[in-house]
């Protein structure tokens, strides 16, 4: 097994709070064990919603300076996850602008990132993966996990990178985000008993992102670090609520809600130790000097 100290972790990111939501606890654990964590977030989220109403004029309708207010929401994120090194796609020669909604009017801007040049795009990813040297990548899946253009165009990125980059540096384990039927329909049931919805929704199935349980290959228990996930998410108040799903799911199911963390591994082989249900345990079991 790697060496902890030799063990480098590069996550894919579409945009400021993707990071929090999918990969928070596992961040924190990684960087209090040790291993290098590298965050690459291919926009600012300029088209996000803003929740502040006292921040609404910050809004791509508006004044479209909400850009520049999430990256320092991501940089107090990352200081609550104490990840250090954390960067935007292209930084500091190019910027990709947050696409919207697809079939939207911001979706056929030239400089939002759908309408990026894949091949460039994946290039400057390259740049980090040859520096940084990763035995490890977690990014979305082919659909970016709901279907959201930066999010297919951050998994094609991320992939295609891995591709070209291979003959100098190979990715040992290629890992992608998910999130298993049972956990939601569990969540959203214990959210019906408070008299409360999960984003509105009635069934697991509702939702675009839940994977069957049998796909899901690898869990990461890091609950311990919920409260440092917690913290991160505050830290995005501009997209996410106190009162939204996320907190009122973690305060009516306790800390371990956030704390364990899925994911499908697509490259590279599945080993032990595993847990009850055959899954992995760790991003990097298997993995050797």
């Amino acid at each position: 097994m790697n060496s902890v100290a030799n063990r480098r972790l590069l996550l894919v990111h579409a945009h400021p709070d993707d990071e929090t939501i999918n990969n928070g606890a596992t961040m924190a654990k990684y960087v209090a064990e040790g291993v290098g964590v590298t965050l690459i977030t291919c926009t600012r989220g300029e088209e996000g919603e803003v929740l502040v109403p006292d921040l609404a004029h910050l809004a791509s309708h508006h004044n479209d300076e909400l850009g520049d207010h999430r990256e320092t929401e991501l940089a107090n994120a990352m200081a609550a996850l104490g990840v250090t090194d954390f960067r935007f796609l292209g930084a500091p020669t190019k910027k990709y602008r947050d696409s919207g909604m697809m079939d939207t009017e911001p979706n056929k801007r030239p400089d939002v990132f759908w309408q990026a040049d894949l091949e460039e795009a994946a290039a400057e990813l390259v740049k980090v993966i040859l520096e940084v040297r990763p035995q490890v990548l977690v990014t979305y899946d082919e659909f970016g996990g709901y279907g959201h253009p930066d999010h297919i165009q951050a998994h094609r990125v991320a992939m295609r990178a891995a591709e070209i980059a291979a003959p100098h540096w190979e990715i040992s384990k290629i890992y992608w985000n998910t999130m298993p039927r049972s956990v939601i329909a569990h969540g959203i049931e214990k959210m019906k008993e408070i008299g409360s919805d999960f984003f509105g929704v009635e069934s697991a199935d509702d939702l675009p992102f839940v994977k069957d349980d049998a796909l899901v290959t690898t869990v990461m228990n890091a609950s311990e670090y919920a409260p440092q996930k917690i913290a991160a998410m505050k830290a995005h108040p501009t997209q996410m609520s106190l009162d939204g799903p996320f907190f009122a799911l973690s305060n009516n199911l306790g800390v371990e809600v956030l704390g364990d963390e899925y994911y499908i591994l697509v490259k590279g082989e599945k080993a032990g130790p595993y847990d009850a249900l055959g899954r992995e345990t760790d991003l990097f079991n298997g993995i050797e000097d």
